[in-house]
């Protein structure tokens, strides 16, 4: 009876799409939309054309035409040789000034929130992709709740309560001379300077809810072209239960991945990938909930430091102030924590249909109950307690091993859940067996414990003058977690341990270009080859292949942090010392090493912190530096924020809906045809769109993609959104498709889609470069171009055309009674 109803509701679905808008004539006119990729563009460059103007958009993201073509509809007969051009340029979705580096300080949430969309293809397996998805906000959930309480570990645990408490630290600061005992003021109580001191984590939990809110009222809440398909209030709430479970397009297909679809009438429709459902790009609820979640976990993690020191205190000693006080706040913290465990796990993303409603209670009264709860910790932390004094350090380390073990607990739990979901729908090219997403996951987890430890650590250094904390030698101060001295100690390791893997990959790179060397000479049929000519174009194809060996070294290094994580909590609560110390005794040459390491890797994380907000800057203002980095930032900023609420924007929720509306406004009023061409992530942000396309404009659109990663790095690592199924589905859907490769390009490959009837999606390899040496038509050396300037080969404006030709004609005809109609309404030629 149910599958009886979801059928029915599929079959209203389908009838209920509305047609696009319809010109009472056709203009036969033609038009390539331009999508630019990683690294970003001006219009006057893409068009080159230094006369450009603005048909629709605004200072973030616009449509750009040549002046002169601005009345270009009016006058088809001028374009019939050539297409209109008309340029998306998404640059300021994704860089701007040099501000918007402190993204990068949000890294962490980021690649925590990859791993939610690297989930394997799944089939019939409901529970375990909710189960997928819940564990991963569990992870994300704990990285908030890691940076907070780094945040406490600086603020209330070095500055307030050790520092401010030893004479010898506070005397050398007169910015502490206020909160220091030796002073005697209302402020040298040690609860006191907690709840002063609560103001910074405090204040740094609400910048990120501020952030979240501004992008969030930009982006998520930013509704996508309304009409295109209909509000189905009966979908589940996770949208991601069922890769079968999917909206049906008015299309002649049967099925997305051309199997057989059982006895029975055909169904007019295929499957609607993922991305192509209504509120894929509109994330507004589940990114509302997460944010009042997160908000209120950090709030109540800094609760937690400040009425913990209190409450312990009122509990060993005789007092003003009733013990039972701080059992009653800390039991009203654990009831909130559990409500927050609760709207995290509760609910995921709502996409088959496009969800409007706010939970505004929740968003309302949970992060504000958290602030109340904290600010009644903070009233009781500060009552006057007579005798009361900081000695030692606040106990973090149990706070940093729970937190470490429960990350490495939930990684493990994933990884199982992933590879269960993998052996059930196994796809040959999903990276590391469908582990993607568990190491993804592993390495968010050390990044945030490499932030967070490295500021505790520089802060310590700093505050305790000549001296190491932990160490005993000289030190004011008792210094951070022992935890965070053995997470340190373990990176110098982990490099030295990488160097094996880079060493083969090296020398296999060396050998493969040695190889290719042959290859290339009678590629280009040089009769006296250059050896040097020749040595540099193997090279740059056989680095080019590295990044198919990327998955590998990830894995390794997962792999490896996750080891070494557990043995650094195994060292830290079985020794209770930092390394240098936990190792005395044990021999003059060990004792050195846990030295040096301990030594080298706390200077590591600071320094690598310093210099990684360094590199984040100039990736914003210095193009060529973006280039480089550019693509995994920009990986990583392509999916909505579906498990970490803090992450940096999705600037495809506004670039997908922008091109789609596009798209469909145009060939609605004009009848025309359209070829949407896109490189590099362009190419992934014009297929995107195109699967939210209704069927009938589909119909009428042509794809030209180049250096494109949408199988290579997408369809690897996002199976279950770029898998070959939903692949094969947009090569049904689409009119045509036609992919230029190089392989020569580190980043763009094949889409593999050549084993279906009709024309092959892929051309290439392309000749890179087009000429070996010089000849009188080239007298300069050609440069080998890689993945850029695919449009300076004249295969590409031949394919374009080709496009437009297969896309055909349409030619008004006189119809009955006298009436002009339209030819091939679908976009196809007719003759």
């Amino acid at each position: 009876m149910q599958n009886a109803r979801n059928a029915a509701r599929a079959r209203e679905r389908v009838t209920h799409v509305p047609p696009v808008t319809q010109a009472p004539q056709s203009t036969g006119a033609a038009l390539e939309l331009l999508v630019h990729g990683v690294g970003g563009a001006t219009p006057q460059g893409m068009l080159d054309d230094p006369r450009i103007t603005r048909v629709t958009g605004d200072a973030t993201a616009a449509v750009y035409r040549r002046t002169g073509d601005i009345d270009a509809e009016q006058h088809p007969e001028r374009y019939r040789a050539r297409p209109i051009e008309e340029a998306y340029c998404w640059s300021n979705l994704t860089s701007g000034n040099g501000s918007r580096a402190l993204w990068l300080l949000l890294l962490p949430f980021m690649v925590v929130n990859l791993a939610h969309w690297m989930r394997p293809t799944a089939r019939g397996r409901t529970r375990a992709v909710q189960l997928y998805g819940v564990l991963v906000r569990l992870v994300a959930l704990s990285l908030t709740v890691l940076l907070t309480a780094a945040a406490c570990e600086v603020a209330l645990d070095l500055v307030a309560w050790q520092c401010a408490g030893v004479p010898d630290c506070s005397n050398q600061r007169s910015w502490l001379g206020f909160l220091s005992t030796a002073q005697g003021g209302w402020w040298s109580q040690p609860g006191r300077r907690l709840a002063l001191a609560a103001v910074v984590p405090t204040a740094l939990v609400g910048l990120l809810w501020y952030l979240s809110n501004r992008t969030w009222s930009a982006y998520e809440s930013q509704r996508p072209l309304t009409g295109a398909e209909p509000d189905d209030g009966d979908a589940p709430d996770d949208a991601t239960t069922d890769d079968r479970t999917t909206d049906a397009l008015a299309t002649g297909d049967r099925t997305a991945g051309g199997g057989d679809p059982g006895p029975g009438p055909a169904p007019t429709a295929v499957v609607r990938p993922a991305l192509g459902r209504p509120g894929f790009w509109y994330g507004r609820r589940l990114v509302a909930r997460l944010r009042a979640a997160h908000t209120a976990a950090g709030f109540l993690t800094v609760a937690a430091a400040v009425a913990g020191a209190a409450a312990r205190h009122d509990r060993a000693a005789t007092g003003p102030v009733p013990g039972f006080l701080g059992s009653l706040i800390e039991a009203m913290l654990v009831l909130g924590t559990l409500v927050v465990l609760w709207v995290v796990c509760r609910r995921g993303r709502s996409e088959r249909r496009l969800d409007n409603r706010l939970d505004s209670a929740l968003i309302s009264w949970l992060p504000g109950a958290a602030l109340a709860l904290l600010a009644l910790a903070a009233v009781y932390a500060a009552w006057p307690r007579p005798g009361w004094v900081s000695a030692g350090s606040l106990p973090g380390d149990v706070t940093f091993r729970v937190l470490t073990v429960g990350q490495g607990a939930l990684v493990v739990v994933l990884a199982v859940v992933a590879l269960g979901l993998y052996r059930r729908t196994p796809e040959p090219r999903t990276v590391l067996y469908g582990l993607g997403g568990p190491a993804v996951a592993m390495l968010a987890c050390a990044l945030g414990g490499v932030m967070s430890g490295g500021v505790a650590q520089r802060v310590a250094d700093w505050l305790d003058g000549s001296g190491t904390p932990g160490m005993g030698r000289a030190s004011l101060i008792e210094g951070p977690p022992v935890l965070l001295s053995w997470q340190a100690s373990v990176i110098p390791v982990l490099l030295v341990l990488l160097v094996v893997p880079a060493a083969v990959l090296g020398v296999r790179t060396w050998l493969a270009a040695r190889a290719l060397e042959p290859e290339v000479d009678q590629e280009y049929g040089q009769k006296w080859p250059d050896a040097a000519r020749t040595r540099q174009i193997a090279r740059t194809r056989a680095t080019a292949a590295l990044t198919d060996s990327a998955p590998w070294l990830l894995g390794l290094v997962s792999g490896a942090t996750l080891l070494l994580g557990a043995g650094a909590v195994a060292g830290a609560w079985v020794s209770g010392q930092v390394p240098g110390r936990a190792m005395d005794g044990a021999g003059p040459f060990i004792e050195s090493v846990a030295e040096a390491a301990q030594s080298t890797g706390s200077w590591m994380v600071g320094f690598g912190f310093i210099l990684f907000v360094t590199w984040g800057r100039r990736a914003y203002r210095d193009a060529s530096a973006r280039r480089t980095i550019g693509i995994l930032w920009d990986v990583g900023t392509f999916w909505p924020r579906a498990a970490h609420p803090f992450a940096p924007p999705c600037y495809a929720e506004r670039a997908v809906p922008d091109l789609a509306s596009r798209m469909s406004g145009w060939t609605g009023l004009t009848r025309g045809r359209l070829v949407i061409s896109g490189h590099s992530q362009g190419s992934v942000l014009a297929a995107s769109a195109v699967w939210q396309l209704p069927a009938e404009t589909r119909g009428r659109v042509a794809l030209l993609t180049y250096g494109s990663p949408i199988e290579r790095l997408y369809g690897r690592w996002f199976p279950a959104y770029f898998g070959a199924g939903p692949l094969h589905g947009l090569h049904r859907s689409v009119h045509c498709w036609r992919n230029l490769w190089r392989a020569t390009d580190p980043i763009g490959g094949r889409v593999r889609l050549d084993d279906g009837p009709g024309p092959e999606v892929d051309r290439g390899p392309l000749r890179d470069p087009l000429v070996y040496g010089r000849t009188p038509e080239h007298p300069l050396p050609e440069p080998v171009l890689g993945h850029s300037d695919y449009q300076a080969d004249p295969v590409f404006a031949e394919e374009r055309a080709a496009l437009l030709a297969r896309l055909g004609p349409v030619l008004p005809r006189q119809g009955d009674g006298g009436a002009e109609e339209t030819q091939g309404s679908s976009g196809r030629s007719s003759g």
